[in-house]
């Protein structure tokens, strides 16, 4: 195939399984024969060698433009004898390329970053928004009524969701309408738990006290009741029993995501990148396929992907879990994130950059989590990238993108069966978390909750794309038409994931078309 463009070279390139400098790349696009000059770099490459070097390709250059047409009918007779190319990858996982080594080369690039490329964009038309973020708006102060009040705004931003479904009555007016009547229920899961029978008995609460729902084994929907975690907030409707005193439950409504949903897109074609759990400062961190990340982000093809979003664990963070400094390169927080700073310098300097923190990162644990510190913030200002509290909503030219870091879905994994959620498929208890309209619906567990004034956890409007991470695995899908994706994460397996049975899809980029929501997975391993 002719190769026009250092974008086609790099392509060739990788399907061949080798990176090239990017200055190797520009001098194979403009020989007199690409194709031939490629092949010949390719078959001199030493066999150890993943990047071909720009003195490697320029000695091949120099060669093959000497060689002349002996050089065409040499590569003629080659191709009759060679085996052929490798199979083209799955067309739903695109192999990432790269055109060069993530060094800051001049030119008049500024020096805090690698500046654009050969990128050409207008930063006119853009727009960013940022919707939720509570940095420096913190209130609670740990004390019984902050937490009275966060989980009371969570029931009456949630139950105005669902009011307008059913006609809901509170507890203690139920608990003096007649037996055998009609009613409904909004309120938050307080108590699940099996009868002898293998009914259900749930129990709601809400503003003005509690009353128990049965839900029986044989109904269609009993299968719903699993699906239930503490502290979500849903309605149940049916009829009351002889004595009044229970609630059989006819239907279980979640506030839910509606089906006719609509997203948004923006007026022109242009791309983001969404990724998460970066994890520099670990021995882990995959490096290379950092660099053949950011460089391919310098490419034509990359053009149009003029957004970059980070959802949480910039570093791998100190103490985190039991024995991590034996597997840390770099020991001092603060200087992870000085590498890591140096690490986002490759990315092209006119790129519009947002970030939120993750359970790794040094910020406070309890969700929210505001943004870093200014001295942090300091570290990582070469780009000036939007910092902003875990999670925040993004609006990207129109289209909102609910970025949160995950670490609620080690909780909803664990709690809900296998074909509701799990490990393998990340997406699926993210539609988990749309469905209850809450990112954290339950507390007490691995998800620690911070007090505030309003629960920031709640989605009251639906977002166009749900982004998360934390789990370390690829997955991607639509709920209601509501775009879900787990980014996966750029470390390798850890020997503690190793002993809790994680094994990470890393090194993946997903590149979503802001014009029509279609999803690209690239892979740059």
């Amino acid at each position: 195939m002719p190769l026009e463009t250092p974008a086609t070279v790099v392509s060739e390139l990788a399907s061949r399984g080798y990176n090239a400098e990017r200055e190797a790349v520009t001098l194979l696009s403009n020989a007199p024969d690409p194709e031939t000059a490629m092949e010949r770099a390719v078959e001199a490459a030493p066999d150890d060698a993943l990047t071909l070097t720009t003195d490697h390709v320029r000695a091949v250059v120099d060669d093959t433009s000497s060689s002349g047409d002996s050089a065409e009918s040499d590569l003629a007779a080659e191709r009759s004898t060679t085996t052929a190319q490798p199979s083209q990858p799955d067309p739903s996982v695109s192999t990432g390329t790269t055109a060069g080594e993530s060094g800051n080369d001049g030119g008049g690039v500024p020096v805090e970053t690698k500046g654009s490329g050969g990128r050409s964009v207008d930063e006119a038309l853009r727009d960013l928004r940022i919707d939720g973020d509570m940095t420096g708006e913190s209130t609670g102060t740990g004390e019984y009524r902050d937490f009275v009040a966060v989980f009371r705004d969570r029931y009456e931003r949630l139950a105005r969701q669902l009011r307008g479904r059913v006609n809901h009555r509170p507890t203690d007016t139920i608990e003096n309408m007649a037996p055998n009547s009609d009613a409904a229920i909004v309120g938050m899961v307080s108590d699940i738990r099996s009868t002898a029978s293998g009914h259900w008995l749930v129990e709601l609460e809400d503003t003005n006290g509690t009353f128990p729902c049965l839900v029986m084994k044989d109904r269609a929907f009993a299968s719903q009741v699993q699906e239930l975690l503490y502290d979500e907030v849903i309605a149940i409707e049916g009829t009351l029993a002889d004595d009044g005193g229970i609630l059989f439950a006819d239907a279980i409504h979640f506030p839910d995501v509606p089906r006719t949903y609509s997203p948004s897109t923006a007026d022109r074609h242009v791309q983001a990148a969404l990724i998460s759990d970066v994890h520099v400062g670990s021995q882990e961190f995959m490096e290379d396929a950092w660099h053949r990340f950011t460089d391919w982000l310098h490419t034509e093809e990359a053009e149009t992907v003029e957004y970059l979003l980070l959802a949480g664990d910039m570093v791998e963070g100190v103490g985190v879990y039991p024995d991590q400094d034996e597997e840390l390169s770099i020991i001092d927080i603060y200087d992870q994130y000085e590498a890591f700073s140096e690490h986002l310098k490759e990315v092209p300097g006119d790129m519009d950059i947002v970030m939120i923190p993750g359970n790794h990162d040094a910020v406070r644990l309890a969700e929210p989590q505001p943004a870093f510190d200014e001295e942090l913030r300091d570290i990582m200002s070469a780009h000036d990238p939007r910092i902003v509290s875990n999670p925040s909503t993004v609006t990207i030219e129109g289209v909102s993108v609910l970025m949160y870091h995950g670490v609620s879905l080690d909780e909803v994994i664990a709690e809900l069966p296998d074909e509701k959620a799990s490990y393998d498929e990340p997406h699926r208890a993210m539609y988990q978390l749309l469905k209850k309209r809450h990112v954290a619906p339950q507390y007490g567990g691995h998800t620690r909750l911070a007090p505030e004034d309003r629960d920031y956890l709640v989605m009251d409007e639906v977002p166009d794309i749900f982004h998360s991470g934390h789990v370390h695995k690829l997955g991607y899908g639509k709920y209601h038409n509501v775009l879900t994706i787990n980014s996966g994460c750029w470390q390798a397996q850890t020997d503690f994931q190793k002993s809790v049975n994680i094994d990470p899809d890393a090194g993946f980029a997903p590149i979503v078309d802001l014009d029509t929501l279609d999803l690209t997975i690239r892979k740059f391993v």
